[in-house]
């Protein structure tokens, strides 16, 4: 789930030493990694294919005391925006090292078996002899999907050369590696590398019968307790060639996602503690209720597995966190994310295995993770360090009396964040909302304009010497309208929005609009649709969006077939299309006023550069 990926394909530059990936053309430039058998073999159940047999623990491989009795962490060591274009040094990742055995952590995992990350990291460890264990991971792309045959086989290569690294480090390094897992978050029913269950039971056996040391698969808890793609091929395909469950769970981000059909395996959890009153004890009874998600996870996961016949089979939690900061841009985690609610999430999970570990609960926990990591941009800040490696609150726990260099805040369990509900502003009641025409000179009182991403184009406003016909003033001597302009978009598209410039962001009490419109001036020679869209926060703190895709003719827009041909056409959508299009938008708390969008994945358009300018004029909604 950490693992933040639209495309596949982007991984085999990321953990394949020696991939070049150029849009249709894959090249590989290393000499695969010779299997040497040196493992073991058959599988950790006795027993034939069929409906959930019952499996012996016969064959399972025990997990080294000096593994599951560490503390230990998700290891990356990425520090920029950019992790393929990103050059890691021995130096850098010693000081990673170094840091990590100062906070008494004695186990990370590495999630894929690169030249680049994993090859470098053993061979610190073992050549400065430093106490670490490693969970060595395998990491393997979807391909059984891909209808592109270049493709496709470009995938099964790199699959096939991944295991080879992988097989080649665990048999060198058996004094490190402690454990090895094959794939991560293949099996689940929402994984982005979905591999199917007899093609990822095939991997796993083919890399625990050339190693020694006990192999898993890390996966959801929801895999993991039944909910996979299939149950029974589950136990019958992966779980018998397994010698341990690696269990991911995230309370902190199912606080928005719940599934009701299964409420007594994927109950939600009440992460906004309403009927605690007492402001100062909310932080702490959301914190207690995310544990409680985290056991009742497991405890899924441990009566799923009993039932399937695998009493025998220990379980580790290969991921689980709890973010220091909300890196989402919308707000969507400001009553969850801080460093004090993270050292409050950690100290209740460690304190939970260290009682359990010998009485039915986890063997032990990889904490996500170790080193906040920005390339991950929304779904960064989970690290107990942050990228310019100081110390969280949860660091400093670990080893309050090490001379760390800390990040600035206090650690007081006072100052952690809760829910409170949205505060709702008086509606407005005038018949226009305005955010640009002839008469205005900036934007509405406390709104900005803010680029998807800075450098996507450049917004001239105001420009002068132009105007909507619809929004001719007399008494404005020089026209003006705003102007999109130089665009260099990124790959996913270019936009613009239209937000409150407060921490937190206002809101405005816009409910009074439901039965008006959206409307605004455009010119532009632009080909293609564009996405106009809004957001507001809700109830329930989860900020929502809501979009409108428009093209040629629809809602009065208009483009042109060339620039000199452009004229100014008025748009006009009801506010009934964006609630039909995201019915949990709330317009009693709008945070984007207005967004103009090229997003190529929604509007059908292709990538381009040398764009035509966009202007806009006479923005507004009305009643």
């Amino acid at each position: 789930m950490r693992f933040q990926f639209q495309n596949p394909f982007h991984m085999l530059t990321s953990f394949g030493a020696g991939w070049s990936v150029a849009r249709g053309a894959i090249s590989l430039t290393v000499t695969a990694l010779a299997i040497s058998a040196c493992g073991g073999g058959g599988t950790t159940s006795d027993q034939p294919n069929g409906a959930i047999a019952a499996a012996s623990a016969s064959g399972i491989r025990p997990l080294p005391d000096n593994f599951t009795s560490r503390k230990a962490v998700a290891y990356s060591p990425y520090r920029t925006a950019n992790r393929d274009t990103e050059t890691v040094t021995d130096a850098l990742v010693k000081q990673d090292l170094d840091l990590l055995v100062q906070a008494g952590i004695g186990a990370i995992r590495i999630f894929d078996s690169s030249e680049k990350v994993a090859f470098r990291t053993l061979r610190l460890i073992r050549a400065h002899k430093m106490d670490i264990k490693v969970m060595q991971g395998i990491y393997l792309n979807s391909y059984e999907y891909e209808e592109n045959a270049t493709k496709r086989a470009a995938v099964l290569a790199f699959n096939e050369d991944e295991m080879a690294r992988g097989v080649a480090l665990a048999n060198s390094y058996p004094d490190i590696i402690s454990a090895v897992s094959v794939g991560n978050e293949t099996m689940v029913s929402w994984s982005i590398v979905a591999i199917s269950s007899p093609t990822m039971a095939s991997y796993i056996k083919r890399v625990r019968d050339q190693i020694q040391q006990p192999v898993t698969t890390d996966d959801n808890w929801a895999f993991y307790a039944g909910q996979g793609r299939n149950a029974a091929e589950q136990a019958n395909d992966v779980l018998r060639q397994i010698d341990f469950a690696a269990v991911h769970t995230y309370s902190h981000e199912d606080a928005f996602y719940s599934n009701p059909a299964d409420t007594d395996l994927n109950p939600d959890w009440d992460w906004q503690q309403l009927a605690v009153t007492d402001l100062t004890k909310r932080a702490a009874a959301m914190m207690d209720a995310a544990i409680g998600k985290t056991k009742k996870d497991y405890a899924s996961v441990r009566s799923f597995l009993d039932k399937s016949g695998r009493a025998a089979l220990p379980i580790v939690i290969g991921e689980t966190g709890w973010k220091a900061a909300d890196p989402s841009g919308s707000g969507r985690y400001k009553f969850l994310a801080s460093p004090v609610n993270q050292l409050m999430y950690y100290r209740r999970l460690l304190d939970w295995v260290a009682e359990t570990r010998n009485s039915g609960g986890p063997k032990g926990v990889f904490y996500f993770e170790a080193f906040d990591e920005p390339w991950k941009s929304s779904d960064d800040k989970w690290g107990l360090f942050n990228v310019q490696r100081q110390a969280r609150c949860s660091a400093q726990y670990l080893k309050p009396t090490a001379t760390w260099v800390k990040e600035s805040g206090t650690c007081d369990e006072a100052t952690a964040v809760y829910f409170k509900p949205p505060t709702l502003n008086a509606a407005i009641t005038q018949s226009t909302y305005v955010i640009h025409n002839e008469t205005t000179t900036g934007w509405p009182s406390g709104l900005r304009a803010d680029a998807y991403e800075t450098g996507t184009f450049a917004l001239d406003y105001p420009a002068k010497g132009d105007s909507a016909p619809s929004d001719q003033a007399a008494t404005i001597a020089a026209s003006s309208y705003l102007a999109l302009r130089n665009f260099t978009p990124k790959d996913y598209g270019w936009g613009v929005l239209w937000q409150s410039a407060g921490t937190p962001p206002v809101t405005a009490n816009l409910s009074a609009f439901a039965g008006g419109s959206i409307r605004f001036s455009i010119k532009t020679a632009y080909a293609g649709s564009l996405r106009i869209g809004i957001s507001s926060d809700t109830e329930l703190g989860n900020p929502v969006e809501a979009n409108v895709i428009v093209g040629a003719g629809k809602y009065g827009y208009c483009t042109a077939a060339t620039a000199s041909a452009a004229t100014w056409c008025d748009v006009n959508i009801p506010l009934s299309a964006f609630t039909a299009a995201n019915p949990k938008l709330d317009l009693r708390y709008v945070l984007t006023r207005f967004s103009v969008a090229d997003i190529y994945s929604e509007t059908g358009n292709t990538a381009r550069t040398g764009m035509p300018t966009i202007a806009l004029d006479n923005i507004y909604w009305q009643k």
